[in-house]
């Protein structure tokens, strides 16, 4: 097949520092190149993804995020590219892209995938496009039941390739939170259950809007310590190094996440991951096996100091596994191969 894949144009694709999305979509592209398929892949002109990439926008528009001028502009050019170029089915990973492709494209089979949250804005938008007979790929059965009235495909849980994370034995004596500086994800929670623990915790995390320096500020900031370290946004390879050394990984969400790539990228270093149980993370971490569901921040302080007992290679063998690649690969490929028999 010839399947083209677009990017949201936020992020470069792989990203070089925060951006879940353009992760998955580097793996996929590369992926399906792998499967012995032909790949265009449409992203900004920063893109380093290792299949043929095309582009209008010549640098990443992380600055204007959401906005509907440079989103407008990259798709309307995504979708003449890969028309020309043949595509046999599409895989959009934009927001306005599987809308103009309904509109302007009704013959061209295209898939689109949710990656973030169903609020009362896009539930509107995926029940219009529900109408245009558009797949649409939730990424875990919580992202999909918060939105009934829309019909998903299937839901494909995300992937990555164990082998590009290094495992780990937790030897460097602290828990890590990994995200974004706001209270969904709840640093602040982490921190409160490092502290009733008595371990330190060090905290990579995304900060350049006002409002997550406001909440840095208020509720992350009196609590920093010798103990209670802000490491600021680190790149990949920092990342990965924080992942293998870590205890465990502390995601106290608050929030419907519809799946939480940090939690696998987690378990790939062998690192168990403490959760509250919202979102996906009951559909990622295995109680008592690769982590611990908690109820609070006295139930993740308590099982902080279990988290040593955990079987690291049962957590780096979740994503050998299930969280592969290979799987999300081959379930994509498969209804590619239905979209277009239809």
């Amino acid at each position: 097949m010839r399947i083209a894949v677009i990017s949201p144009p936020w992020a470069p694709v792989p990203p070089v520092l925060y951006g879940g999305i353009e992760l998955v979509v580097d793996r996929l592209a590369v992926g399906f190149q792998d499967a012995g398929h032909e790949v265009l892949l449409f992203a900004t002109g920063d893109s380093t993804c290792a299949v043929p990439t095309q582009f209008v926008l010549e640098k990443s528009e992380g600055m204007r995020i959401g906005m509907a001028v440079p989103e407008q502009r990259h798709v309307l050019a995504a979708y003449e590219a890969i028309t020309s170029w043949g595509a046999d089915v599409v895989h959009d990973h934009s927001i306005i892209g599987p809308f103009h492709a309904a509109d302007r494209y009704p013959d061209l089979p295209v898939a689109t995938t949710i990656h973030g949250p169903f609020n009362e804005e896009l539930t509107d938008l995926y029940e219009r496009l529900n109408a245009s007979d558009t797949p649409i790929i939730a990424i875990s059965r919580a992202q999909a039941a918060s939105a009934p009235t829309v019909t998903c495909e299937r839901v494909i849980h995300h992937g990555i390739d164990a082998e590009d994370f290094p495992v780990g034995d937790g030897g460097g004596g602290y828990c890590l939170f990994l995200g974004r500086m706001s209270p969904d994800k709840g640093p602040h929670r982490a921190i409160a259950a490092a502290k009733a623990a008595g371990v330190p915790l060090l905290m990579a995390a995304k900060m350049r809007e006002a409002w997550e320096h406001a909440y840095f500020n208020e509720l992350v900031a009196p609590h920093l310590d010798d103990k209670i370290r802000y490491l600021g946004e680190v790149p990949h390879e920092e990342k990965l190094a924080l992942l293998a050394g870590a205890t465990a990984l502390l995601n106290p969400i608050r929030w419907n996440e519809p799946f939480g790539l940090v939690m696998i990228e987690a378990l790939a270093c062998g690192t168990p991951v403490l959760a509250f149980a919202e979102g996906a993370a009951p559909e990622i971490v295995r109680d008592g096996e690769t982590g611990f569901l908690c109820a609070d921040e006295e139930a993740m302080a308590a099982d902080i100091a279990r988290a040593g007992d955990l079987d690291r290679v049962a957590c780096r063998a979740a994503v050998e596994t299930y969280f592969s690649t290979k799987r999300i690969v081959d379930e994509h490929i498969e209804l590619f191969e239905k979209m277009i028999g239809a």
